[in-house]
């Protein structure tokens, strides 16, 4: 289950053959080689990394701590692939090639509060023929005296977004180790400039 961290660029397209495909740049690694944790000390097989973009952040002291003892500084992320053993001590792009599916993790974008018909996709109130005032509304909501109250993870208004988000079995378009770039066919969670996550595609391909 081999991954790296990224950043994401941005989108654009490029030509395979006679067809435009639309793909998201990621900038990828390298990434230095934090810890190796075992079965023997941590009760699990995991390797972690880290990984710096250039807008750089400040880190606490146990932090700072930590990334001293493994010799590693101006790191900005910290995450954990299990059943991952790399050979060096960095992780680079090349770990990745044309064709393979990933599976690509991010935080999606802050949409504010926002009602159900943008949220949860509602179909909301009759446009005309007697409505007043119910275009928008989500209708009802619950009973009368049984059970007397709003059953939990009704879908309602609310805020929307900053969640984390996995989109599955990706496939890599192209692989630039010189310029630590990967080639993504569509898209993926997150805005431009956020962390990126991915991984060797869990559900794995044909």
């Amino acid at each position: 289950m081999k991954g790296i961290l990224g950043t994401k660029i941005g989108m654009t397209q490029i030509w395979k053959g006679d067809k435009a495909v639309p793909v998201t740049v990621v900038l990828a690694g390298p990434c230095p080689v934090v810890q190796r944790k075992t079965a023997a000390t941590d009760g699990y097989e995991a390797v972690q990394v880290g990984f710096s973009p250039k807008s750089e952040k400040r880190i606490n002291k146990p932090q700072m701590g930590h990334l001293k003892k493994a010799g590693v500084s101006g790191v900005r992320y910290l995450r954990e692939f299990r059943n991952f053993t790399p050979a060096g001590d960095t992780i680079n792009v090349d770990i990745f090639a044309e064709g393979e599916k990933i599976d690509a993790t991010g935080t999606s974008k802050g949409r504010g509060h926002q009602g159900v018909m943008r949220r949860w996709n509602f179909k909301g109130g009759p446009a005309s023929h007697g409505a007043k005032k119910w275009h928008r509304r989500p209708g009802s909501i619950g009973q009368r005296k049984t059970p007397g109250r709003v059953y939990k993870g009704k879908r309602m208004s609310g805020h929307w977004g900053v969640e984390r988000v996995t989109v599955q079995n990706l496939e890599v378009i192209e692989v630039r180790p010189g310029e630590n770039l990967i080639l993504i066919k569509g898209a993926i969670p997150g805005m431009t400039g956020g962390l990126v996550v991915l991984r060797q595609a869990v559900k794995g391909a044909k």
